[in-house]
């Protein structure tokens, strides 16, 4: 049965392939699974139709058959476990490349999203400039330790896995930022990663639904 997710109809990231489908495209795409893309808006996102399939409101969101996801990580985690090639065969080496999925989510993510919402809602506010150096010392603190546990490896525990996929992703978010120039084995991960042909892949069928948006408004 083929996969159907949604994504924004017309994402904020301007096609950046930052938006949170991303990570869920380019997993399927690893994997050569044939999938189906269900645009919404954001008014739609508010919809009880969407509200059951993702409680909180937000994109993506995963349906298969009777399975049905939402949390990118959640839905990756599952695309990796039911298809080959994501996720190593030997136990150990499988727990490991989830925890790497876990620790981009919840450990190296949280830090540069704060920093990203402090800028767009907080900019103007008088106490910005001096939370802004905390906040980037706590990017900084994050990248120290990846970069040094990375250090001159192609992928974070051997072959290209989930956990790769998903801290790659994260690791874009820092587009903008002064500080990824300090890190240039993890700016080298991160082009690795952008030059695999499933990601350009997902990047692209990304970005066309942007295009298809720009045209619309014009």
């Amino acid at each position: 049965m083929t996969p159907t997710i949604t994504a924004f109809k017309a994402s904020p990231d301007e096609g950046r392939g930052l938006a949170r489908d991303m990570p869920v495209r380019w997993a399927l795409e690893e994997v050569g699974q044939p999938y189906r893309v269900q645009l919404v808006s954001f008014e739609e996102m508010k919809q009880p139709a969407h509200l059951a399939r993702q409680p909180f409101g937000q994109i993506p969101t995963y349906q298969e058959g009777d399975v049905a996801l939402f949390e990118s990580g959640a839905i990756v985690l599952h695309i990796a476990e039911r298809r080959p090639s994501l996720l190593p065969e030997a136990a150990d080496a499988r727990a490991r490349a989830i925890s790497w999925l876990f620790a981009a989510l919840s450990t190296v993510e949280p830090p540069i999203v704060e920093c990203e919402q402090t800028e767009y809602a907080e900019a103007d506010r008088s106490w910005y400039r001096e939370r802004l150096p905390i906040m980037q010392g706590r990017i900084q603190g994050r990248l120290d330790q990846l970069s040094a546990r990375l250090g001159d490896a192609e992928w974070l525990d051997g072959a290209f896995s989930v956990g790769d996929l998903m801290m790659i992703t994260v690791l874009r978010r820092l587009e903008g930022m002064d500080i990824p120039e300090d890190y240039p084995n993890l700016a080298a991960y991160v082009a690795r990663g952008e030059a695999r042909p499933a990601y350009k892949r997902a990047f692209d069928a990304q970005f066309a639904v942007f295009e298809a948006a720009s045209r619309r408004d014009d």
